[in-house]
């Protein structure tokens, strides 16, 4: 009886445990709920539809990105409670929501976005693991979205930034078909070195050296010129050194950080581009046309004329080009698993005859959510781009078609004979007929290029970030030249060339993040991150003349010239960075970063590197609504200070007093330089102060952004003459210093904003003042300036220091007994004197948007006033013994003294032109059509113009080229550049 008693009981406890159990699950399986959440995104001022607003739960990796019609759905599975949504959109204030889930499994939120014109809540990288919102930065930044660059025009990413950024002066320096960029950011910050920005890539550092492999006469490709554009989702650009600092001693020129597109969640989503573009010639210079010319040019007292007849080769050299640019792409994914592809070509002509530029690409971004706090992304991207170039400027080749244009008289009919003979030209000394350059000369190169990135991104506490980022940039660029036997040019008997680099990058960085709140009013973020990088770079070239017959290549030759160069830099550094954020109203930031280069020796390759920074939200305080809320919507007050370095001043093994080797009677051996080393060398240093503010008026009506800054850079590299008894002329030390001050201005407008109409305004103004305080002795003379361009105390930069006229004392140009100027003497008896200076006043951009409907209008304007460009061409073209210039045909009719060209010739003055400028930068018409129906969401058409107009005095084809490239010091010069094309394209695109 109680065995049985025992057995009941004990089933009774098991049917209760097991029912225990049951309603345990069931309430577990009761709490974990499927809720979905979804509405509307709409502008709260014109109530249109905004599409590519996030939606996300904080604390959590789920989120939804807005639809074409302003719609979100995002699926949580969770027990009831409390969540918060935050929705972001570019151009809108943050909005947050708290929710709660319960009983109801569809939740219904509809979001009226206000307008932000300062984008204070945009979410800005800055480097570290975590994202920071704008209103916490000391230290100015600019965004530009993926909107503002496809209506540009511009087949390079640094292209499209031109007039776009406050303190950002974006220069064309070429006409070419993948003509070279020069940006700089608050001016130049080295002399020997390189001014060009650190360019980041999805985390990757990237390469964008200029890398001339065939003298071309200065113009290079730089390598920015490998990346479509149309895979960029934004760019964000760090301008002051407070900012960059967190890079470390890459960063001391600003930081141009690129955000490549990303997969969203949803079914697959393509998008198909196509455009048609044309190139022209925007306008011509005047030439000589006067049907005589001299019998004996250089006599001035000869006034013999004969019958001749002109021809203008500008026809013959210059041509309307055209081409194509086509892009595919898809992205799509799930919550878990997100990618993006695309597959692009571009095809763009030359203006110059045969010349042309290609590129194919094609990228692959994937996000991969592991778990709620593992996450990763992978990307690659490659591109193959091939040009056929044409030698053009005079900086170092002296053969070429605009280089034969100069040089040339254009009595002479360029047109080969009946049995192919191109005449010369050039009748004094041997230059190429320039159509023999176009029909017969083949120049061109071909880069191959991968870059790779690989991102973890850890959340083991809501409070903890762990970021680790792998890059590696890698290309093959190969270039030849060749001129064929019998020909015009200084080469008759045959010249060929090769060069061939290549060139890696690569970057690993880890950065852990600890945000937590000290107190309900105090919130604290520390970040400390570690970086190791290393760049190589080699390159292999030979030149030969006197080819045999038929022989293109440079092996089947005399060679003449040799080169085989390496370099192998590694960069490593740490960092540490705090700041509080009080009240969501004062955030402090401090940081120091210990960095070190191999460039350098022991004792200095290490430097520390601080910054500090503050900003101050006062329209969040009480007192100030109450005082200014009706007018002033919000007002951000904020200082920085920081340090960086520049590491481009000298090579990889310039601290080394090197050899070179050479052969002499079949022996080998070698010869030391005649740079002597120096083992002391350490990195230039630029500290900055920055001050300013951004505000907002009238209920976001008008936005203000403004900034002053101070940049004083110490320890500049310089090569310094050494006594001639030490068996060498020059070694590298740190004994310059130079100084960068100016102010920003961008302020944004919107008059009007309404469903169907709406206009914004954007204006940039940005003054920068260049000062060189210690130079090396009086002067440097800059290399690649033929004695022009020079560093002296107390100027700017690169001013143009040679001869001048000499005047009366009224200012007028005085003449001698023959009616000839003639040279001035300083008052310290010298005939040379500062005559003109490459460096802008001021320059700036207004930008008018517009939207009716399905109808768009974009305008932009660029200005750079007051700088000087020394017009080389027509030095040439002047003088009568060349007589291509109208002002060879002025002598020839009597209106100016034979001569005078000849004489102008050696006063420098004469060719020094205002280079300023006011550009139609950019005209674009859009139009949306929706088509019924479930297959293509959106159709836009397309009319986009460049370079449209431009307004300035200048004589030449454009002033705002440079024919040494992307020199840092040496600008303003024109001589033989291809000028800048004004582009058409038409194009479609569409989404489905």
């Amino acid at each position: 009886m109680s065995d049985n008693y025992n057995i009941v009981q004990s089933i009774r406890k098991l049917l209760l445990l097991t029912s225990f159990t049951f309603l345990a699950f069931s309430q577990l399986a009761f709490s974990q709920q499927a809720y979905t959440l979804k509405g509307k995104i709409t502008d709260s001022r014109s109530g249109e539809e905004v599409f590519g607003a996030t939606v996300a739960i904080t604390g959590t990796s789920i989120g939804a990105v807005s639809d074409l019609d302003g719609n979100y759905v995002l699926s949580v599975n969770q027990g009831p409670g409390q969540i918060r949504l935050v929705v972001r959109a570019i151009g809108y204030a943050t909005r947050n929501l708290e929710i709660t889930l319960g009983n109801q499994t569809e939740i219904t939120n509809n979001f009226a976005l206000n307008p932000d014109l300062m984008n204070l809540d945009e979410v800005i990288i800055t480097g570290t693991s975590a994202g920071t919102s704008r209103r916490q930065l000391g230290n100015a930044i600019a965004t530009v979205g993926q909107r503002e660059l496809e209506e540009t025009g511009a087949i390079a990413v640094d292209q499209a930034l031109s007039g776009k950024i406050a303190g950002a002066l974006v220069q064309q320096n070429s006409g070419d078909p993948a003509g070279g960029i020069s940006v700089r950011l608050r001016g130049a910050s080295t002399i020997t070195g390189s001014s060009d920005p650190l360019y980041i890539i999805d985390g990757v550092l990237i390469n964008n050296n200029s890398n001339q492999l065939v003298d071309i006469g200065g113009t290079a490709q730089n390598r920015l010129v490998d990346i479509n554009p149309a895979d960029i989702e934004r760019i964000e650009v760090l301008k002051g050194a407070a900012a960059a600092a967190i890079y470390g001693s890459r960063a001391s020129n600003g930081v141009v950080q690129i955000f490549t597109k990303r997969g969203k969640t949803g079914k697959p989503q393509f998008n198909f581009s196509t455009a048609f573009r044309s190139n022209e010639l925007r306008r011509k210079i005047p030439y000589n046309q006067v049907p005589l010319d001299w019998t004996v040019p250089g006599n001035r007292n000869n006034f013999e004329t004969f019958p001749v007849e002109r021809f203008d080769y500008q026809d013959l050299i210059f041509r309307t080009a055209y081409g194509t640019e086509n892009n595919l792409s898809v992205s799509g994914g799930s919550e878990k698993t997100k990618y993006f592809g695309s597959l692009g070509y571009l095809n763009n002509g030359g203006i110059i005859q045969n010349t042309n530029f290609e590129r194919f690409g094609a990228r692959l971004n994937v996000d991969q959510t592991v778990s709620d706090w593992l996450k990763f992304s992978f990307g690659v991207n490659y591109s193959r781009s091939q040009s056929a170039d044409m030698p053009n400027g005079g900086i170092n080749a002296v053969d070429g078609a605009l280089t034969g244009f100069v040089f040339s008289n254009n009595r002479v009919n360029p047109r080969p004979d009946a049995s192919g003979v191109y005449p010369a030209t050039s009748l004094l000394v041997p230059r190429s007929n320039p159509l023999e350059a176009v029909n017969r000369f083949d120049y061109g190169q071909t880069t191959n290029r991968a870059i790779t990135n690989l991102t973890i991104n850890a959340n083991p506490t809501e409070k903890l970030n762990i970021t680790y980022i792998l890059g590696f940039d890698y290309y093959n660029q190969s270039a030849f030249g060749f001129i064929p036997v019998g020909n015009t040019s200084s080469n008759a008997l045959g010249w060929a060339t090769r060069g061939d680099a290549n060139v890696y990058q690569f970057n690993n960085d880890l950065n852990i993040s600890y945000e937590t709140d000290l107190s309900s009013s105090i919130r604290s973020t520390t970040v400390v991150g570690g970086t190791w990088q290393r760049d190589g770079f080699t390159r292999i070239g030979l030149t030969s003349d006197r080819l045999a017959p038929t022989v293109r290549t440079a092996i089947g030759g005399t060679i003449i010239g040799a080169i085989d160069s390496r370099s192998d830099v590694s960069y490593w550094g740490g960092f540490v960075q705090q700041t509080f954020g009080i009240k969501e109203k004062l955030f402090l930031t401090g940081a120091l970063r210990l960095d070190g280069a191999s460039v350098f020796g022991p004792e200095e390759r290490t430097q520390l590197y601080g910054k500090a920074s503050g900003s101050y939200v006062i329209s969040q305080e009480e007192f100030f609504k109450r005082t200014f809320g009706n007018n002033i919507s919000n007002l951000k007050l904020r200082a920085s200070w920081g340090q960086a370095g520049n590491l481009t001043a000298i090579g990889a093994f310039d601290r080394f007093l090197n050899y070179n080797p050479f052969a002499l009677g079949g022996v080998s051996g070698v010869v030391s330089s005649t740079l002597l080393g120096n083992e002391n060398l350490a990195p230039e240093i630029m500290e900055e102060f920055e001050y300013g503010m951004d505000a907002s008026f009238w209920n976001d009506r008008i936005g203000l952004e403004f900034s002053v800054f101070n940049q004083q850079i110490s320890d500049l590299l310089l090569q310094r003459e050494v006594a001639s008894s030490t068996g060498f002329t020059t070694r590298f030390e740190n004994v310059g210093r130079m100084q960068n001050k100016g102010i920003e201005l961008l302020l944004r407008i919107n008059p009007v904003r309404t469903k169907d109409f709406n206009w914004d305004i954007t204006t940039t103004y940005t003054r920068i003042r260049n000062e060189v305080l210690e130079v090396v002795g009086e002067q440097v003379v800059l290399p690649g300036s033929f004695g022009t361009s020079v560093v002296r105390a107390g100027e700017p930069i690169g001013v143009f220091f040679q001869g001048f006229y000499a005047r009366d004392a009224n200012g007028n140009i005085a003449l001698n007994a023959d009616g000839f100027p003639f040279r001035g003497v300083t008052e310290e008896g010298r005939n040379v004197k500062v005559i003109g200076d490459p460096n802008p006043d001021w320059f700036g951009s207004v930008i008018n948007d517009f939207s009716y409907k399905n109808f768009s209008f974009r305008m932009q304007w660029d200005a750079v006033i007051g700088f000087d460009v020394f017009n080389w061409n027509r030095r040439l073209l002047d003088n009568a013994l060349f007589g291509g210039g109208v002002n060879a045909g002025r002598e020839l009719l009597g209106e100016i003294p034979k001569g005078t060209g000849g004489v102008q010739a050696g006063i420098f003055e004469e060719f020094v032109e205002d280079g300023s400028f006011v550009k139609l930068r950019e005209l674009a018409i859009g139009y949306n059509y929706k088509p019924r129906g479930n297959g293509i969401q959106n159709v836009r058409f397309s009319l986009i113009g460049r370079n449209i107009l431009s307004i300035d005095n200048y004589t030449g084809w454009d002033p705002e080229i440079n024919t040494p490239g992307q020199s840092n010091g040496v600008r303003g010069f024109d001589f033989g550049g291809v000028p800048i094309p004004r582009t058409i394209q038409l194009g479609v695109n569409l989404t489905f």
